[in-house]
C-alpha cells in the first residue's frame, strides 16, 4: 500500500468501483487508461487488454444466446410434431360412429402416435349396452377410489398396481402412468387409462405431467358415449 497515495489508502475496491459507476465521464478524461488496462486471460497466461477481455466476453455471450435459439428452435419443432400427433388422435376419435369401437381405437392410436410400448383402459358403471365390452371388465372398488382420489397422473414404478394386469405383457412393465378419467377435475372418476414402458425413466414421479393432463381430458370426454347417459 506503500505506493498508493495516502488519501487513496482508506479505499476499498468497492469505493473504487462504486466512484467508476458514478463518474461516467472519467474514462472520457483518461482515455489512455482504456488502452493500457490488461486483464488476466481465462484461456491462458498471459495478459490481454482491455478491448481484447471485452469483445472475448461479447462472443461469449453471443454463443449462448445462439445455444439458447437453437435450443427454442428444437423445442418447438418437438411442440410442433406433438400438436400434430394429439391432432390425428383425436381426428381419429371423432371420426368412430360406433361407441364401441372408441376404447380399442384410443388405445392403438395413442400408443402409434405417441410410441406408448404399452397402454390399457378400464371403465366402470357404463351403460346397459356397452356391459359386456372388454373395456368394461371388473375392477376393484379399491382401485375405483384411488382414481377418484388423484388429482393428476400418477407416474412411477408403481408395478404391483392392480391396472398393470390389464396390460398384455405386465412383467416387462419398469414405469407406468395412471391417468384417471372423469367428466370434470372435481367429479369422481369412472374410468383409468394406463400407460407403461419398460423404460423405468419413461414416466417418473418428478415429470411434468401437463401434456398428460390434456390426454386423460381428451380420453374422458372420447369414452362418455359408453357412459349411462351417453356424454
Amino acid at each position: 500500500m506503500s505506493s498508493i497515495p495516502g488519501r487513496l489508502s482508506g479505499l476499498s475496491e468497492d469505493d473504487i468501483a462504486s466512484y467508476l459507476m458514478q463518474t461516467p465521464g472519467f474514462f472520457e478524461r483518461h482515455a489512455e487508461l482504456l488502452a493500457n488496462v490488461e486483464l488476466a486471460n481465462p484461456h491462458g497466461q498471459r495478459a490481454v487488454s482491455l478491448q481484447q477481455r471485452q469483445m472475448e466476453m461479447l462472443r461469449e455471450r453471443i454463443h449462448g444466446l445462439e445455444r439458447r435459439l437453437m435450443e427454442m428452435i428444437r423445442h418447438g419443432q418437438e411442440n410442433a410434431v406433438l400438436s400434430d400427433r394429439l391432432h390425428q388422435w383425436v381426428r381419429g376419435l371423432m371420426l368412430l360412429a360406433d361407441p364401441r369401437d372408441i376404447p380399442d381405437m384410443l388405445v392403438i392410436d395413442l400408443q402409434e402416435q405417441f410410441m406408448v410400448p404399452q397402454a390399457a383402459m378400464r371403465l366402470w358403471e357404463v351403460a346397459p349396452d356397452f356391459e359386456s365390452e372388454p373395456v368394461a371388465r371388473g375392477v376393484s372398488p379399491e382401485l375405483r377410489r384411488f382414481a377418484s382420489s388423484l388429482v393428476t397422473p400418477c407416474c412411477g414404478a408403481h408395478t404391483s398396481f392392480e391396472a398393470v394386469q390389464w396390460l398384455q405383457q405386465p412383467t416387462a412393465v419398469a414405469s407406468l402412468a395412471l391417468l384417471p378419467l372423469r367428466r370434470s377435475m372435481t367429479s369422481p372418476a369412472f374410468g383409468m387409462l394406463v400407460l407403461a414402458s419398460p423404460d423405468p425413466m419413461r414416466y417418473t414421479p418428478e415429470m411434468g405431467t401437463d401434456f398428460l393432463v390434456r390426454i386423460a381430458e381428451l380420453a374422458s370426454a372420447a369414452v362418455t358415449r359408453l357412459l349411462p347417459d351417453g356424454g
